[in-house]
């Protein structure tokens, strides 16, 4: 055993997994689920302001003015 016992083991551990392989192992779904709640966020902003309506008024009006229509 050495001399500080599990805590020389933990962070034996943690060195190892900082620098090892797995380092970025579940990164991807952290920064995944971080993207959606901020898209999510976005969106109660928008119905909460009520700008939901306007928004949709500017898209049809670009599309309109791009299609010609």
């Amino acid at each position: 055993m050495s001399r500080f016992g599990k805590f020389g083991d933990w962070k034996r551990t943690v060195v190892s997994r900082m620098r090892g392989k797995g380092r970025d192992a579940g990164a991807g779904f952290v920064e995944y689920a971080g993207i959606m709640i901020i898209v999510a966020g976005i969106f109660v902003m928008i119905d909460g302001l009520g700008l939901d309506g306007t928004i949709s008024q500017a898209i049809l009006t670009a599309v309109t003015n791009v299609t010609g229509g």
